[in-house]
């Protein structure tokens, strides 16, 4: 069974989804080699890209997830971030890595980075899917890095469309007149 993007083209492919994921997971492998590194999803757009980078680096590591929103339902930044789900276990002297799906802003990802330095972590680092450095308004630097995309709204592989196309297994873009 194939998907088809509703009315935009694809953006990243699959494949090419599926090949950046093992480099940034061969990254992650060489960077915590020795540690077991604590993966934390950041709901709800990171579930694919959390589940299939917790895959793929293939080292034994911890999970848990948490939610925030400055967006709601909107497709633009209210500029507000807020805590909707909060982590389960204690990162305290863990070496974290926060899973998100786009860097666009950077306001909820500051905010987040902010909150979880506060709990102690040994190091704290970012693996995004997606970055839109033009949108940025709070510069945070992500270490791990899948594409760098251009101002388009995106959705697939996670994002989605007023709550559908998350389970997309690519990235779709707008279309320019829809």
């Amino acid at each position: 069974m194939s998907f088809e993007p509703g009315n935009g083209p694809v953006q990243i492919t699959e494949a090419q989804i599926a090949a950046r994921i093992q480099e940034l997971a061969a990254q992650i492998r060489e960077d915590h080699a020795g540690q077991t590194p604590h993966l934390i999803c950041v709901l709800n757009g990171s579930f694919l890209f959390h589940a299939d980078l917790c895959r793929a680096i293939r080292v034994p590591c911890t999970v848990d997830f948490l939610q925030a929103s400055s967006y709601g339902d909107s497709d633009q930044s209210s500029g507000e971030v807020k805590l909707i789900k909060d982590l389960q276990f204690p990162i305290h002297d863990r070496h974290v890595i926060v899973v998100e799906d786009i860097v666009d802003t950077g306001l909820t990802l500051s905010y987040l980075l902010h909150y979880l330095q506060g709990r102690g972590p040994a190091s704290l680092r970012v693996a995004a899917l997606l970055s839109k450095p033009s949108r940025r308004t709070a510069e945070v630097a992500v270490d791990y890095l899948g594409f760098t995309i251009p101002d388009a709204f995106v959705y697939g592989y996670g994002l989605d469309r007023a709550q559908l196309d998350r389970n997309l297994p690519f990235i779709s873009s707008q279309a320019e007149d829809a």
